[in-house]
């Protein structure tokens, strides 16, 4: 299933670009042929859905949509969909390069956006009017996009409040008040439905091109969903709820490597007996979506389907919470029976017991093995190269890591010396190129090292996400003039001398 190889992890929104935030446009082209000339054959890609709170893209507006900031000005322009002199490019402002301000390429997209789906109703070419039409009424987004649609234009309408501010027929999804706005706010949803038609659009291309360079796309998948999401409210009775649509009980792990009181997802709880009723219909649902956009899964937080950490909702932190048995076996089980190959990689990281274990090997799927895990404890640390196994996945580390540069500076000098005489290295120069090659020489099939790490970037230019900090994650950014020919080189050899 997972033969030699490796890639980069790197999300399409840190791609360069004169948009202000990394999109489907000529960068993501040029990101193709990179990995491609350096012998690179995976693309892991964060969570791709519109985001909502703190711009994550872990707690999205929908498990099935795409992100609109993703769309591409310039192919929107290409396809004759935009006009070359719009308002909106006109004035689109100036933006950092090496950083994404969500809240000024949100409202500047959406300028375009709304001038776009303007064009398509005034001018719009027959052949294109009826492929939108295809794309709403074909089966495969029959059971997601008007939903999403219908959620995103009643958040507009109740100016961003998240659903259970919204009137009761609605929180309660009264047919008749449904109807009564989906009448009223027809033409913001059709507005919204032409926003996925073009992300989907887009996307499909960029897809194909990766495939013509040899190019497999790995996709991320949260366990959990966002409270104030379009599925959360459209399927209320599979997740623990009260009648006005507050959680019960919520997601977070106890105290581990990242937090002493552990973390507070705050994500509402699935009710997994009414799930199994229809053999967890809604799960084969969202996987076959996910698997039209990506060739491989990663499953976040998988260890949550043998057992999870529910916390009573109201709670500060996440220490009073307990484990609770997950759906393990019967849940992949009915994937496997819905689906047939399963493409998945499971993130086994934090608390994993033999349970979880036998589950993730039942399977067949392959776990994680992050470097930056394997030094600090000088025992039998199953992320140490030595302890790998074939059917597993190796990490540097990870969007939730520090970079690596920043990590070795930040351990003891005991450690420091722990990992340069496991190196069998003298100096701690160019220690990300030191411990990529570590990563690239494993027994494992699967190599993905953050493009962070190959820049030999630190924390403070760097980071992606601080696990507990609430905002500031998600914005960094690759400069064009990042990627040297000596990046270019040293990878393709590296890659090339360990059969990659």
């Amino acid at each position: 299933m997972f033969p030699r190889a490796s890639g980069i992890l790197m999300h399409p929104t840190s791609l360069p670009g004169p948009y202000g935030i990394g999109d489907l446009g000529e960068y993501a082209y040029d990101f193709i042929v990179f990995l491609a000339a350096t012998g690179q054959k995976l693309w892991q890609v964060m969570p791709l859905g519109p985001t909502g709170y703190g711009d994550s893209p872990y707690a999205c507006l929908s498990a099935f949509a795409g992100n609109p900031l993703l769309i591409s000005p310039e192919k929107l322009v290409e396809a004759g969909d935009l006009p070359r002199h719009a308002e909106s490019l006109q004035n689109y402002p100036q933006l950092p390069a090496d950083q994404v301000d969500f809240e000024q390429v949100a409202a500047a997209k959406k300028a375009g956006f709304e001038e776009t789906y303007a064009f398509f109703k005034a001018h719009g070419r027959s052949v294109e009017q009826k492929r939108f039409m295809n794309f709403c009424d074909c089966a495969q987004n029959e059971s997601w996009l008007h939903n999403y649609a219908l959620f995103a234009a009643l958040k507009e309408a109740h100016a961003g409040e998240p659903w259970t501010k919204w009137e009761a027929g609605l929180v309660q999804r009264d047919p008749a008040t449904l109807a009564k706005y989906e009448q009223a706010l027809s033409d913001r949803i059709d507005y919204h439905k032409y926003l996925q038609y073009q992300f989907h659009k887009q996307w499909n291309a960029l897809r194909s091109f990766a495939r013509l360079n040899g190019v497999q796309i790995i996709g991320d998948m949260p366990i959990f969903l966002a409270h104030d999401s379009a599925d959360v409210w459209a399927y209320q009775p599979l997740f623990h709820l009260d009648e006005s649509g507050q959680p019960l009980v919520v997601a977070g792990v106890p105290p581990d490597y990242f937090s002493a009181t552990g973390q507070l997802w705050g994500n509402p709880l699935y009710n997994w007996e009414a799930m199994a009723k229809n053999d967890y219909a809604w799960w084969a649902e969202r996987f076959r979506v996910m698997l039209t956009l990506v060739d491989i899964v990663r499953l976040d937080h998988f260890r949550g389907f043998e057992a999870y950490w529910e916390v009573p909702a109201g709670e500060e932190t996440a220490i009073n919470g307990k484990w609770v048995p997950g759906p393990a076996q019967a849940f992949f089980a009915a994937m496997q029976k819905a689906l047939g190959h399963l493409p998945f990689i499971a993130e086994d990281l934090g608390v994993i017991t033999p349970p979880v274990e036998a589950l993730r090997d039942g399977f067949g799927f392959p776990g994680m093995k992050v470097l930056q895990f394997a030094f600090d404890d000088t025992s039998a640390n199953a992320f140490l190269p030595h302890q790998h196994v074939k059917n597993a996945v190796v990490y540097t580390g990870t969007h939730d890591n520090q970079t690596t540069v920043s990590w070795f500076e930040s351990r003891s000098a005991d450690v420091q010396q722990f990992v340069l005489n496991y190196l069998g290295s003298h100096n701690s120069n160019y220690i990300h190129w030191q411990l990529i090659r570590l990563a690239l020489s494993s027994v494992a099939n699967t190599v993905l090292i953050p493009m962070q790490d190959l820049l030999g970037l630190r924390d403070e230019i760097g980071r992606m996400n601080t696990p507990g900090k609430a905002e500031g994650n998600w914005s960094w950014r690759l400069r064009d003039e990042d990627i040297s020919l000596e990046i270019i080189e040293s990878l393709k050899h590296w890659t090339q001398l360990y059969q990659r």
